[in-house]
């Protein structure tokens, strides 16, 4: 079965900095409520799935997929530490002409959620964080999962930055004429939640689009990625005072489960939402929850005004 994935409402860049940009891709309700969906790692501005879409169009939601810098229509850049990204966020919203926003971030996208909630309490009516990364130096540390690896490459990929870089974007135009396989050939070594959710027609195409179009240029943004979330972050979990919702399947086989419970239980106004005998991308078949819950915390910060 063969499924088509609706392009952005609106696609484009915008100016963060001198020789800087960043993209972006919206779809849903234009003069709706903005939610910002940060992608994960590897990933580009359109990993949103068709179920948020969906909904965001139904519920008058302004659907935000954002690049990182060096993947998309974003201009390579790393970061000091990960709350860096939230002045380019905000500039993103101010120039889109946003104001009051929730944040959602897949994995690689958890951090710089957190980070963002963190700069911007007052803008940031509520956070979601699906199977997102957890610090790996100072206070709010936790070891072991996939960032044990990305550890011990920081220090490589900081030196080898550009070939590696170069060698990824060879490695996606190789990937393209056989993308499809290839993403039946990553299912087949997944745990079963994953591989499920990857052969789900609709899945597949957002997973291709993302790949063939947010990634066909560059893919500089995973190794920045891995580079950032390796130092301390620039801030403390018990910095972050917005609401928190975090979902997390309890077989996640790249970011372990007890990373979400630990990041969790610093956080001062979270809630954890296990996804049972589920992995790491199960949070993005639970997008509908997800978008209601942000709405929740929205009419309630309303409401305590």
């Amino acid at each position: 079965m063969v499924v088509s994935i609706a392009r952005p409402k609106l696609e484009g860049n915008v100016a963060v900095g001198e020789d800087r940009r960043i993209g972006f891709a919206e779809f849903g309700s234009a003069s709706g409520r903005a939610i910002f969906w940060l992608h994960g790692t590897p990933g580009a501005r359109r990993q949103i799935p068709m179920e948020a879409r969906v909904f965001a169009e139904q519920n008058s939601i302004r659907l935000i997929g954002i690049d990182r810098p060096g993947i998309g229509a974003s201009t390579p850049f790393q970061y000091d530490n990960v709350l860096a990204f939230a002045s380019d966020l905000a500039i993103i919203a101010d120039t889109l002409g946003v104001d009051k926003m929730a944040v959602v971030g897949l994995s690689g996208g958890g951090p710089y959620t957190l980070g963002c909630a963190t700069a911007m309490p007052d803008r940031i009516v509520g956070a979601a964080v699906l199977g997102g990364v957890a610090p790996t130096v100072g206070p709010d540390a936790i070891g072991g999962g996939l960032m044990k690896v990305g550890i011990a490459a920081a220090p490589l990929i900081e030196l080898a930055g550009a070939p590696l870089r170069l060698a990824a974007v060879g490695l996606i135009r190789l990937i393209k004429p056989v993308a499809e396989p290839a993403l039946y050939i990553y299912a087949g070594i997944s745990p079963e939640g994953d591989r499920k959710m990857l052969v789900r027609p609709e899945f597949k195409a957002m997973f291709l689009d993302d790949l063939l179009n947010g990634s066909r240029k560059q893919l500089a943004a995973p190794f920045a990625d891995v580079v950032v979330f390796a130092r301390d972050w620039g801030f403390r979990l018990d910095e972050v005072k917005v609401p928190v919702r975090w979902w997390h399947g309890d077989r996640d086989h790249i970011v372990p489960f007890a990373h979400g419970q630990h990041v969790v239980s610093r956080l001062p106004d979270a809630e954890l939402n296990v996804l049972p005998g589920e992995s790491h991308l199960a949070g993005l078949g639970r997008a509908e929850d997800i978008l209601s819950t942000m709405l929740e915390l929205w009419d309630r910060s309303e409401t305590s005004l």
